[in-house]
């Protein structure tokens, strides 16, 4: 099902560049669209991991450098069976972590320093399964394409602002024109990754994870912390790869932010985890 979705997600931006570079360019435009499409896709499938690292300005990090999680992700990718994921640290004090990668042989875990900092070792112990949980269920691919189509797609209105700047429009019309195009693609954007990313893939991660370790209370702790801490040290985040992340980080983009939401709600997961919706 997630390969399905990987293809079908990958094809939508096909489609959609080759006919915007078609009402843009005529027939000039959709070969040039055809041409990015075709760079898009394969940046998608092997470079998209790599790409929301960068967005995130994650580090890599050694075992001598990170021992703490080293130890605990060794233990779960050799109770589980799977390789062990690169692992690479965030800049920000907003307690946060995303798994990303294209299969379970190229994965990679990021954690923020603020969830470091917050965590004790079994609720980090928690969130670290739920994190290969994700590899696990191979839900690593989908997202992380998921995160570049919808980038993709909402620059395409960028694109109609510097053809209306070439073209000699107004400024006043060079943003009506941006704004129409933003319109008209944010939800579009929103559409591919509400059908790629279900809410239920939390919920299934949270289950694996909790299994893994054998301790739900000690994820629905960790839960309960990374919604109460990231409210007060939001971690602005770019709504194509908000996704991504294990609790939702504040979307930028204005009023289009809600738009592109997939997380349930964490007492939700909480209840799911231990039977009551707080720890």
């Amino acid at each position: 099902m997630n390969t399905f979705k990987s293809t079908l997600l990958l094809t939508a931006l096909t489609l959609l560049l080759v006919f915007l570079g078609d009402r843009l360019g005529g027939r000039n435009g959709m070969a040039l669209a055809l041409i990015l499409s075709v760079a898009l896709n394969f940046s998608s499938y092997f470079f998209s991991d790599k790409i929301a690292l960068s967005i995130y300005g994650a580090q890599p990090v050694t075992r001598d450098q990170l021992p703490r999680v080293y130890s605990v992700v060794e233990r779960l990718t050799a109770k589980q069976g799977l390789p062990m994921p690169k692992i690479y640290v965030i800049p920000n004090e907003s307690p946060n972590a995303f798994a990303t990668g294209r299969n379970p042989q190229h994965a990679s875990v990021a954690v923020t320093q603020g969830i470091l900092r917050l965590l004790d070792d079994e609720e980090l112990e928690g969130v670290l399964a739920h994190e290969l949980g994700h590899v696990k269920n191979r839900d690593i691919l989908t997202s992380s394409i998921a995160a570049t189509v919808a980038g993709a797609i909402t620059m395409l209105a960028r694109m109609e602002y510097f053809a209306a700047l070439f073209g000699g429009r107004s400024s006043r019309d060079r943003g009506a024109a941006g704004g129409i195009f933003m319109l008209i693609l944010a939800p579009i954007a929103a559409s591919l990754i509400q059908l790629a990313i279900s809410r239920s893939r939390e919920y299934e991660a949270d289950a694996t994870g909790a299994h893994a370790t054998g301790n739900p209370y000690a994820l629905a702790r960790a839960l309960q912390k990374l919604d109460d801490y990231s409210r007060r040290i939001p971690m602005q985040a770019s709504p194509a790869s908000a996704h991504l992340f294990i609790v939702a980080p504040l979307l930028g983009g204005g009023g289009f932010g809600n738009l592109f939401s997939t997380h349930p709600p964490i007492k939700l997961r909480i209840q799911r985890l231990i039977g009551r919706d707080h720890v």
